[in-house]
């Protein structure tokens, strides 16, 4: 018997196992490191924004990283000003043969840290390559001895592979937020978001799901309905509202105590500081879809299977060998 074929047999013994369950106590590590996913367009970088500066209102240290290639989160936080990002930096730097400095890289307002990994250039390189490399270089300069209530993660959710899925993937993070919106395209990178915990779960990881953020809320219950299917909390409902839109596409925070939404974003401060992480149960496709109404999602069409003669726009007749034969000349 091959090596090959016993390693395979190994591993398949090992996934076999039941992983120990979620921790559901208090999270008792002096820094919570939080990873936030959502679509992108799903409005996380501006309630991640505006989170973090509520926080920070309360008291509490955060730090604030955007891993999304837009690098749109931290233009939020510092009114439409964008900072350096530490790929770009670093580019530089080790071009002039420098050492990249946390004073080259991390910004702050009003008690909230920030820094954005940035990513490569359009049709250059790889982003969650570009994210491995960010957090690489972040251990360097200490990250793990910085002294922070919170670290807070702002992730493309659009795809959970690579560098993108590396917080859950190496247990980077206590849990995981998921953000999305009443339709199908958020809601569907939400699950993919539920299936990637559920996967490395069984792979021996820890990282649970904390709950759900819903934006955009326009009351047709839909993110709800998902959050109640997988089995996680909603931890804030944020309306669709033009006031919040118009102030987030003016780069305004709005997270702020005394400000109509502050209530709002307390709540959402203390949910995210004590929902415990659990294990999430991802939906199939057909559950996801059952979750909007037929005439949303095109519920009434059947599959019809295509024949050899619809591909050819002709009549087909079997070959019954693979044998050439060749015409009469």
């Amino acid at each position: 018997m091959s090596v090959t074929l016993l390693d395979n047999r190994a591993l398949r013994r090992e996934a076999a196992i039941e992983p120990d369950p979620v921790p559901t106590g208090e999270v008792t590590k002096e820094t919570q490191i939080i990873a936030i996913y959502g679509k992108g367009g799903s409005g996380k970088s501006f309630a991640l924004a505006n989170l973090s500066y509520m926080m920070a209102q309360q008291g509490k240290r955060v730090l604030l990283i955007g891993c999304d290639p837009k690098s749109d989160t931290t233009s939020l936080l510092f009114g439409g000003k964008a900072c350096p990002t530490i790929i770009e930096t670093s580019s530089r730097k080790k071009a002039a043969g420098d050492e990249v400095r946390i004073e080259d890289v991390c910004f702050q307002r009003d008690g909230v840290f920030a820094m954005e990994l940035g990513g490569p250039e359009v049709g250059r390189g790889c982003g969650g390559r570009g994210i491995i490399h960010g957090f690489e270089l972040l251990e360097k300069l200490g990250f793990h001895d910085w002294g922070f209530d919170y670290v807070l993660l702002d992730f493309l959710g659009d795809v959970v592979c690579g560098g993108f899925g590396l917080p859950i993937a190496r247990d980077m993070c206590q849990k995981v937020i998921v953000v999305g919106s009443n339709d199908l395209q958020s809601l569907y990178v939400a699950n993919n978001v539920c299936s990637a915990v559920e996967y490395f779960r069984k792979l021996g990881g820890n990282v649970g799901v904390a709950g759900m953020l819903i934006n955009k809320d326009d009351g047709t219950g839909e993110a709800a309905a998902f959050a109640a299917a997988v089995g996680i909390p909603v931890l804030c409902a944020i309306p669709a509202d033009e006031d919040i839109r118009r102030k987030s596409a003016n780069y305004q925070i709005i997270g702020t105590p005394g400000d109509r939404w502050g209530p709002m974003f307390e709540g959402l401060a203390a949910n995210v500081a004590t929902a415990p992480p659990v294990r999430p149960t991802p939906l199939t496709q057909d559950q996801l879809l059952g979750l909007f109404k037929a005439d949303q999602v095109g519920g009434g069409v059947v599959l019809k299977p295509a024949s050899q003669a619809d591909m050819r726009g002709a009549t087909y007749v079997e070959k019954p060998t693979l044998e050439v034969i060749y015409d009469a000349v």
